[in-house]
């Protein structure tokens, strides 16, 4: 028996019918912004598409579920570090040296490009846990892998951003 490949556009077309609707409002509920919902299901689906030769027929709605879950975290987690952001005293930032204004401003960038360079399980694992301060067992609950996974995203995350950002941290 020949198994059902997600690169067949008919058995693409057939997951998308099955899955988008139930997804989406799952994402909905989570997230309560409908053109939200609507673009963290886009990505999973563009997602499952680009890996579909490695996604199982079978395993294809789980991994939808569990990208498009992903996409929300890692969304939320950029959220957070934007509203804390604009919650500083703007009074503060203005009575700043200048000097200290472009280095702050330079490693905010830099940090966000080595952030966006992780693996994607190790940018969402280090979020949930410096941004989110959820310990590693509610991060292992959340993710459904082991605590010791967790440790070591974390660690190999840390490590790749004192490579990248030097001795800044």
């Amino acid at each position: 028996m020949e198994e059902k490949s997600v690169c067949d556009e008919k058995n693409f077309e057939a997951i998308f019918n099955d899955c988008s609707e139930s997804l989406r409002n799952l994402i909905y509920y989570k997230c309560k912004d409908v053109d939200l919902a609507e673009d963290i299901i886009q990505d999973a689906f563009i997602k499952l598409w680009q890996n579909c030769k490695k996604v199982i027929f079978f395993k294809a709605k789980s991994y939808l579920f569990t990208v498009a879950n992903n996409n929300l975290l890692n969304h939320i987690a950029h959220k957070k570090v934007v509203l804390k952001f604009q919650q500083k005293p703007h009074s503060d930032l203005n009575n700043q040296d200048p000097q200290f204004l472009i280095e702050e401003k330079e490693f905010m960038s830099k940090l966000q490009n080595a952030l966006d360079a992780l693996p994607e399980k190790q940018r969402e694992t280090f979020l949930l846990s410096r941004i989110d301060k959820k310990s590693y067992k509610e991060i292992a609950e959340i993710t459904g892998v082991s605590v010791k996974a967790i440790e070591k995203r974390i660690h190999y995350s840390l490590l790749t951003l004192r490579q990248k950002l030097g001795d800044i941290l």
